[in-house]
């Protein structure tokens, strides 16, 4: 495992109590970073947050919904007085929505995704770019998707909203490409979290078809390249696409 120097850093992790985010919170703890985990199930964050097994001074939780826009400035507001800083925002949280076309697709259902997937992150970027602008120092990592590059059938929520996480982290990267603040998102293939209970064993199936290695991904894997682009090292690249997807990406 490579070893990074977080010492210093604060980082908010949002769908912070399991799956990505979690693995994610548990690499960044360990290399030295305070964390906010945000979620919105608290029973949820109180065992991850015994999990971390963390300092109080190095651990933060809050019971967020990301697609309430006063929720979210509070809570960023709170990160910064616990920690004193914001030096890292990785945008996790997401659902899948049901798999069915298009066509089919309840609406309820599509603002659901949509506002958590896209607007969540928006939302979030949006309250923490400030608090970064102030320090001349910020590391944001968007969880996007495959499916937001290559559109999933029977998806149509999630691949766009993840194609809209693509395309304003594209933006806001060059927005802030002025300053030493970095932009980027990762688009992994399927990764075996309990996310997989929100879908079909049918979508699942042929999730896993598409995969050239055969298998899933693990969480550990995202965390891993998350990491670097969290860190200090990660420095010239900016509103960039970064695969982790078992060689499914074509471009």
């Amino acid at each position: 495992m490579v070893a990074y120097d977080f010492t210093g850093r604060s980082a908010i992790i949002t769908g912070g109590a399991r799956g990505i985010g979690l693995a994610i919170a548990h690499r960044l703890s360990s290399s030295g970073a305070s964390v906010s985990l945000w979620d919105a199930d608290a029973a949820k964050l109180a065992e991850s947050k015994a999990a971390l097994g963390l300092p109080e001074e190095r651990l933060h939780t809050a019971a967020v919904d990301v697609t309430d826009a006063g929720a979210v400035d509070r809570a960023a507001a709170e990160v910064e007085r616990e920690f004193g800083r914001i030096d890292i925002l990785v945008s996790s949280a997401g659902i899948t929505g049901p798999n069915t076309t298009t066509w089919e697709y309840p609406v309820d259902a599509w603002r659901r995704v949509i506002d958590i997937d896209l607007t969540g992150v928006f939302l979030c970027c949006r309250a923490v770019v400030p608090y970064m602008r102030s320090r001349n120092y910020g590391r944001i990592v968007n969880i996007a998707s495959i499916a937001g590059k290559e559109g999933n059938p029977r998806a149509p929520a999630y691949s766009a909203a993840k194609a809209g996480v693509i395309g304003l982290t594209k933006s806001l990267g060059k927005e802030l490409a002025d300053t030493p603040i970095t932009v980027n998102c990762v688009t992994p293939a399927a990764v075996k979290t309990d996310i997989f209970d929100q879908m079909s064993q049918e979508f699942i199936d042929f999730m896993l078809t598409k995969i050239p290695m055969g298998r899933f991904g693990q969480v550990e894997e995202i965390a891993g390249l998350v990491t670097w682009l969290a860190s200090e090292e990660c420095s010239f690249s900016t509103g960039a696409v970064f695969d982790c997807s078992g060689g499914r990406a074509t471009y």
